[in-house]
């Protein structure tokens, strides 16, 4: 049996900086993914220089063989209507990814040991250790393998579903730009477009990165979801807002389900284990995005890991469950609580309106929700 100082289940964002914030420290790592790698990703693929500074990502070396598209501004509309917000900032901020590259990239940048293909099948509790499929044995366990992730369910399990509680639903498409595709479309590389549905239950991007387009469509309601979906990307080709998204409904659509920071919460600490990212239920209310929590949270678990010098109580880890309720449960964002106090049938147009006006689009939608400095 193989043994380490953490294992690590899930090779994403938020598993690949707690590991390499861990080598980093000299710490023995294991991480265990079911995926082998590159894989894809649901994700409409793009980062803020907040996540670029906390990995200390080298754009150079980055740049070399893989996308990194510079943002400068945003298209803002309602699927269905013509007319759009566009902002622009002057400046880059953010830079679209592939996930299928970044992931990756990461995850062997960490330096830890890999596991691929093998997913979690069994973990046990034993002697203060952890058992993983009767094959790794280590003292701390990090569960980074999203919404579904098997170390979330093993210390959740009397977790139960809550009507209340917020759960994304999403599916999107990546693919390379026909070349001769490449010249309707009616905006740069550097503008991504950002749809929200009539209900404001949920929003369809189309993002350009270099020479892929990236569409997708996140909605709280995963019934509706198919319907909304076709209907949005009928919308794009008959706009033409987005170039021609030929065949779009008959492509590879991926799925992807998890919860937002200050919906019902999962425990995330327990003796010898820290939950990261997707697998605590981090991303962000505003907007869905969940690379940024994956990425502060694996690094802070990290953190926390390296001070509990290797006393893994559930005691000396409180101070990471400390950190998560400072930085995610703390009040509710602008458009969800004006439509927790005004009525659906004032909010949904007062929120239409409110789309349509440009300092709200830039201030609220943009600066608090999608860019969240």
């Amino acid at each position: 049996m193989d043994t380490c100082d953490v294992l690590i289940v899930g090779g994403g964002p938020a598993g690949s900086a707690c590991a390499w914030a861990l080598r980093r420290a000299g710490v023995d790592v294991v991480v265990m993914d079911r995926a082998t790698f590159p894989r894809d990703k649901v994700c409409a693929g793009w980062i803020t220089p907040p996540v670029v500074d906390a990995l200390r990502l080298d754009t150079d070396e980055y740049r070399r063989g893989r996308t990194f598209q510079p943002f400068t501004g945003f298209r803002v509309g309602l699927v269905g209507r013509d007319r759009t917000v566009e902002t622009r900032y002057g400046a880059t901020v953010s830079f679209g990814i592939r996930r299928c590259e970044f992931d990756e990239y990461l995850l062997r940048r960490s330096g830890a040991r890999l596991t691929l293909g093998s997913p979690a099948a069994s973990i046990v509790r034993d002697g203060g250790r952890w058992v993983v499929n009767d094959a790794i044995r280590a003292p701390m366990l990090v569960g980074a393998g999203g919404h579904f992730c098997p170390v979330a369910r093993s210390i959740n399990r009397e977790e139960r579903p809550d009507r209340a509680a917020a759960l994304v639903v999403a599916q999107e498409a990546e693919f390379a730009i026909d070349p001769e595709d490449a010249a309707a479309f009616t905006t740069a590389p550097d503008v991504p477009e950002l749809y929200f549905c009539r209900d404001m239950r949920g929003y369809g991007w189309s993002v350009r990165k270099g020479q892929y387009l990236n569409v997708g469509f996140g909605r709280l309601d995963c019934r509706s979801l198919p319907r909304a979906i076709a209907e949005f990307v009928a919308f794009l080709e008959a706009s033409g807002k987005a170039g021609k998204v030929r065949g779009a409904p008959s492509r590879s659509w991926h799925g992807h389900a998890y919860l937002v920071s200050g919906s019902a919460r999962r425990r995330a600490v327990d003796a010898g284990v820290l939950l990261v990212g997707d697998a605590a239920g981090l991303a962000y209310p505003q907007s869905g995005e969940g690379i940024r929590p994956a990425v502060q949270s694996g690094l802070f678990a990290a953190r926390t890991i390296i001070e509990a010098a290797g006393r893994y109580t559930r005691e000396r880890l409180r101070g990471y469950d400390t950190w998560l309720r400072d930085v995610f449960g703390t009040g509710a964002p602008v458009l969800r609580a004006m439509s927790q106090l005004v009525p659906a049938t004032v909010w949904t147009p007062l929120a239409r309106r409110l789309l349509a006006n440009p300092a709200f689009v830039r201030h609220v939608v943009l600066d608090r929700g999608f860019l969240n400095p």
